[in-house]
């Protein structure tokens, strides 16, 4: 159960994170894993951010008048963007054995609801979200 609103991926991402920590004993493997996933969700955090400048940019060239509606959300993507990377800095700072003490709540997440986890957080990719529009073309 998560409780929706911002920090939804974020919380999802934490559990995640927390079930692979929880299994590297069991497979080394998961400690990769781990390091992957926090770097492709860096990379991802830092290319959303890359893209709301690019189209505010562009916005402002085309329009030659920018309403404020338009600056506080991409102001808005930034703050999100900005609290997600330091999220993201505080785990790769965190040993992983040191992780499972920063828990949100006492549940540990099993794997089925992993895997639905990362099912999810895929989905939310830019190429997931546009599969059906290659499948049409």
């Amino acid at each position: 159960q998560v409780s929706g609103g911002d920090d939804e991926i974020q919380q999802l991402q934490k559990a995640l994170l927390d079930y692979l920590d929880e299994n590297t004993e069991t497979d080394p493997s998961l400690v990769f894993s781990r390091k992957f996933y926090i770097a492709q969700w860096f990379r991802d955090t830092t290319m959303e951010t890359e893209k709301a400048i690019k189209s505010q940019k562009d916005e402002d060239s085309s329009e030659g008048t920018h309403h404020a509606k338009d600056v506080e959300t991409t102001g808005q993507i930034m703050h999100r963007a900005e609290s997600r990377k330091k999220f993201l800095r505080s785990i790769i700072k965190t040993a992983p054995y040191q992780f499972s003490t920063l828990k949100m709540n006492s549940d540990t997440v099993d794997y089925e609801d992993a895997c639905l986890i990362v099912r999810y957080l895929a989905s939310m990719r830019p190429f997931a979200q546009s599969f059906d529009i290659y499948l049409t073309q």
